[in-house]
């Protein structure tokens, strides 16, 4: 492929933290889908081309369900972006996977309701989502751990639910029954959005606590439950920022390698070219031009 340009999508803290990767052009991208949730900073980092996007919004306005998915990832694919490293705070389901350690998620449950979960509403198109996170990106996101002072898992199942509120016990227990590692609101349908766009996506999961399914020690007032939440959230944004400097210099490399979500569209679409209209492939050229010539 040619030119590689990386997205990072800021999500709870590091979506704050994005301008200490680097200071660029603001961009502000209509879509056919909206507005995305801010203004996209172009920066370049290690002679690398980096958009930068707070999942949120400035001041974190946004809820996960009003977060503007569609609009994000089609605004990143019109800027030329063709891989995508995003964060997330979640809470954790296993005693292992301790607060403000990282994990890099292999494996998504959407349990989500409310949000437009594909770009295609005009078209028949079934793309492979079998494995959800790019395993190229996956790979050397873990590589880059070494060294790493903080602990960095690999794999685990991500449930993604719908919030605001956070689970019940029962939830958070049947979550657990499922085999599932983390709980959070905003990979999905992030990552199945990329796909569709044939961007590479993976995500560093930032587990601030442990979900309720774990009781919280006698004596930790909710104020108190909150402020060490809070910390969590800090010093696990400073380890993913870390983390993906170090992956950064990586991502070039990968150009030569070539990678299945990048011709995610090839066997997807089922609707018959000649039957799509003019006004569809005009809207949806930045995601079409490769398949419709």
């Amino acid at each position: 492929m040619g030119q590689i340009t990386l997205g990072i999508i800021g999500g709870t803290g590091l979506g704050e933290a994005l301008g200490t990767l680097g200071a660029g052009k603001s961009h502000d991208v209509d879509t056919p889908f909206g507005r995305p949730s801010g203004p996209i900073v172009m920066t370049e980092i290690a002679g690398l081309p980096v958009a930068l996007l707070s999942r949120h919004g400035e001041g974190h306005v946004l809820n996960p369900s009003q977060v503007p998915y569609r609009a994000n990832v089609f605004a990143l694919k019109k800027l030329g972006v063709t891989h995508i490293l995003a964060s997330g705070a979640v809470g954790s389901l296993r005693e292992e996977l301790a607060p403000r350690t990282l994990v890099i998620p292999d494996q998504v449950i959407d349990k989500t309701f409310r949000r437009p979960g594909t770009f295609f509403d005009e078209l028949a198109v079934h793309v492979e989502f079998a494995v959800p996170f790019c395993p190229s990106l996956r790979n050397l996101l873990v590589k880059s751990a070494t060294g790493l002072p903080v602990r960095v898992h690999q794999g685990g199942t991500y449930v993604c639910m719908e919030g605001p509120q956070f689970s019940t016990r029962a939830e958070s227990e049947l979550h657990r029954a499922w085999g599932a590692s983390l709980i959070g609101m905003t990979a999905m349908p992030e990552a199945r959005l990329a796909r569709e766009a044939e961007i590479c996506y993976a995500l560093v999961a930032l587990p601030t606590d442990y979900d309720c399914w774990r009781p919280h020690p006698q004596g930790l007032d909710q104020a108190k439950l909150l402020e060490e939440i809070v910390g969590n959230v800090k010093a696990a944004t400073q380890n993913a920022v870390e983390l993906m400097k170090r992956a950064m210099p990586g991502v070039p490399a990968l150009a030569d390698k070539g990678c299945p979500c990048q011709s995610a569209l090839s066997l997807a679409m089922w609707t018959e070219r000649a039957r799509i209209p003019p006004a569809v492939r005009q809207k949806l050229a930045p995601l079409l031009s490769r398949v419709l010539g």
